[in-house]
């Protein structure tokens, strides 16, 4: 068989999962999650441009994720038809006999008189005188496991089925290689509505000994164990799939936070820059305070700048073009202070000025 396309194919997906996400290859992911595989996550419905970090469009709508995530976990229950279930019978544990007793051969032949009369109770239809007889013969000799399996099938006729499963349990630890303690058993678990149950023992008994009988109640639960698997299934794909989006969810809030931080970094990047900006006429006017420091009772501090630079007004002005300008002006030349006496939008800017450097 040519397998090289399957590997090409194999081998894209692996470069970009991505592919997997594709309406075409759903049939291909439900395959391979029903195995127990699991498709990861779709990298593309993460990728952001860096450009657009602080855009609403690339901002993960987490709430309504989250909305849909707990509407998944939505789970509906199975319904089964639960003919011929019977109520579970809570009586005492029945006489196992004493199996650290001393069993002599008087003692087994006594046993054998009692399950023949109990075998001829059993098929006359005396389920109550064939209970008793096959108890007594268990008492004897409790090493025998046919005779648990024979009242187990009696118990089953009298619908208990708990005790049925007590007597069968004990036959298979005596022998667990006789198919008839498996089929009893399976007959009592069916009672009870333990379709898995059933169907385990069943199964088990036919391949030990195939057996009509078992077979038949077999298939007859056979519906109800597929609708149990298939149940089982959805619950598992319901599992993985809020796994995948935890996961998911997880990937996206680590990516607003990194957007968020993004947006906290750009925010104090531009008003750093302006801060600079608002700075660098100071920066020229300081440049020129040495060559004027004999008109200067105090050279200004850090204290001062801040003090500058925190004034809305002195910054607001700032932007003046025809402030800026007399202000350069008069930071190279002092003695053109006079031509702009007449100026009283300057001429403020400068009072100000004159009280933070206390020229």
């Amino acid at each position: 068989m040519d397998t090289s396309k399957l590997r090409a194919f194999v081998k894209l997906c692996q470069q970009d999962p991505g592919r997997l996400h594709t309406e075409e290859l759903r049939f291909l992911r439900d395959w391979v999650e029903s195995m127990g595989g699991r498709i990861p996550p779709d990298a593309r419905r993460f990728r952001s441009d860096d450009r657009h970090w602080g855009g609403e469009s690339e901002r993960w709508k987490l709430e309504d994720y989250n909305r849909k995530d707990d509407k998944d976990t939505e789970e509906s229950e199975l319904e089964l038809d639960n003919e011929g279930v019977v109520e579970a019978d809570f009586e005492g544990p029945q006489e196992m006999g004493d199996a650290a007793g001393e069993v002599t051969d008087e003692m087994i032949d006594q046993s054998n008189e009692y399950k023949v009369k109990g075998l001829d109770a059993l098929h006359n239809g005396e389920f109550q005188k064939a209970l008793e007889l096959f108890t007594e013969a268990i008492k004897l000799n409790p090493w025998l496991a046919i005779l648990y399996t024979l009242r187990a099938s009696i118990f089953i006729e009298l619908q208990k089925p708990n005790a049925a499963i007590r007597d069968c349990t004990k036959a298979i630890e005596l022998n667990p290689h006789t198919s008839e303690p498996y089929k009893w058993r399976g007959k009592a678990h069916r009672l009870l509505g333990h379709w898995e149950d059933a169907a385990r023992d069943l199964t088990l008994s036919c391949k030990l000994n195939f057996d009509e009988d078992a077979n038949a109640v077999l298939k007859e639960i056979q519906p109800r164990i597929q609708r149990i698997l298939e149940h089982r299934r959805k619950k598992e794909q319901r599992q993985r799939r809020r796994e995948q989006r935890r996961e998911e969810r997880k990937y996206r809030e680590r990516v607003e936070k990194m957007r968020k931080a993004r947006a906290e970094f750009d925010k104090a990047k531009k008003e750093e820059e302006a801060r600079k900006s608002a700075f660098t006429p100071f920066q020229f006017f300081l440049g020129e305070i040495p060559r004027r420091a004999g008109r200067l009772r105090t050279i200004p501090g850090t204290s001062v700048l801040n003090e500058i630079l925190g004034d809305q007004e002195i910054l607001a002005a700032m932007q003046d073009k025809e402030i800026m300008h007399a202000f350069q002006d008069v930071a190279r030349h002092p003695e053109t202070m006079s031509k702009y006496k007449n100026n009283t939008k300057v001429m403020n800017f400068f009072s100000k000025l004159t009280n933070k450097f206390a020229i």
